[in-house]
């Protein structure tokens, strides 16, 4: 029989419950948002509903069995190294979404007129199918037998039943966690997604830099400032992944080089609080910094809570459909041949009036409507 909790526990446990219910909650609401609007339903939004399903797994899946491992559940010594690498797919799963919108995020800023025929949705869901498959491989690696099941015996400190207590560090093996998890799938992908948006910020800010020269208002000013808001959102979602990740990472490094060093009970509930907090976080970003996500969270509360009539908002065009030509001086060339196009119209309408002919007062007023379509057609 487990033992009662004590006080830190309890605490740990309820906070944990709450983490829960707010990752689940608020990820769905991400996964919703992007179901009603149409205009968040392009590449880069689709790696952020594969982050957003990885962090609903975390809120329904990984923290519940985070709370029964920490009552101290006797188990199975495979069913808790089960329990332990479900943790690992999902933490290695956010890790190369965020590397995977990190690269989709790098190719719109460097090749902005050749991205829609380079990032297809096809190659979108390809690379989501990847990013999950290297997921599993990496995180269900202890279960093909690189974890502390032979340490384990030949400490005595199990069965013949393979019935032990169920830890993380119990069961998973602390070599593959440093080397193999944080040296080999954690760290290079934080460092290199570091690399990437701080070339993006660099990329942006030198095109605006000569657009600001070049002209004062251009579609493509507006294409990179709508450009560099979003990757400050998306490089603020990365920022506070690493701070949630590496302080368990840290103490995981710490179990290994210094085995005689005491870790604080207290901080081991804080690393792992932050790592599963992190999950509950990001639908709170996007609230706050992505005006699309915003007016969908809104739309969602609205009409389906609050059970008000709202709207549509597959209506709302997407505002970063727009590509700009690399040079201001290119969009002027295209505007003689919009001119020249409401010209072929009259002698349609000019056609059929001689068969009209017996009053010609209709011929001023076809004028004014030429204008109108001249207007929409510039619109388009």
């Amino acid at each position: 029989m487990p033992e009662a909790l004590s006080p830190a526990q309890a605490l740990y446990i309820g906070m944990e419950v709450v983490i829960a219910v707010s990752s689940v909650i608020g990820n769905v609401m991400v996964v919703w948002a992007v179901k009603i609007n149409k205009s968040l339903r392009d590449t880069t939004f689709c790696f952020i509903v594969s982050l957003a399903l990885a962090d609903i797994a975390v809120g329904a899946l990984v923290i519940p069995l985070a709370i029964t491992i920490s009552i101290g559940l006797q188990t199975h010594f495979y069913s808790c190294l089960l329990v332990a690498c479900t943790v690992l797919v999902l933490t290695q799963s956010s890790i190369l979404a965020l590397l995977a919108i990190a690269i989709d995020r790098y190719l719109r800023v460097k090749i902005p007129t050749s991205y829609k025929r380079v990032v297809t949705p096809r190659r979108a869901g390809l690379a989501v199918v990847i990013c999950w498959t290297v997921a599993f491989i990496v995180g269900l690696t202890p279960m093909l037998g690189w974890n502390n099941l032979w340490r384990l015996r030949q400490n005595g400190s199990i069965s013949s039943d393979l019935i032990i207590t169920c830890q993380f560090e119990n069961v998973i093996s602390m070599d593959y966690m440093v080397y193999f998890n944080f040296f080999g799938w954690v760290l290079p992908p934080l460092l290199l997604m570091l690399v990437i948006y701080a070339e993006i910020f660099y990329m942006i800010h030198k095109q605006l830099n000569k657009k600001k020269i070049t002209t004062s208002h251009t579609d493509p000013n507006k294409y990179y400032d709508k450009e560099l808001n979003l990757a400050k959102s998306l490089a603020l979602v990365l920022f506070l992944f690493a701070i949630s990740w590496l302080p368990l990472h840290i103490l995981n490094c710490i179990t290994l080089f210094c085995p005689q060093c005491q870790k604080p009970m207290f901080l081991i509930y804080i690393a792992i609080l932050l790592t599963h907090g992190n999950s509950a976080v990001n639908p709170i970003i996007y609230a706050f910094r992505i005006k699309k996500f915003r007016t969908a969270f809104q739309k969602i509360w609205e009409q389906y809570f609050c059970c008000k009539d709202t709207p549509a908002l597959e209506l709302q065009p997407s505002e970063r459909k727009e590509i700009p030509n690399p040079d201001p001086q290119q969009a002027a060339p295209p505007q003689p041949p919009q001119k020249e196009m409401p010209n072929t119209d009259p002698p349609q309408h000019q056609s059929a009036p001689p068969e009209q002919q017996q009053d010609q007062r209709p011929d001023p007023p076809q004028q004014p409507k030429e204008r109108p379509s001249i207007l929409e057609h510039n619109a388009i």
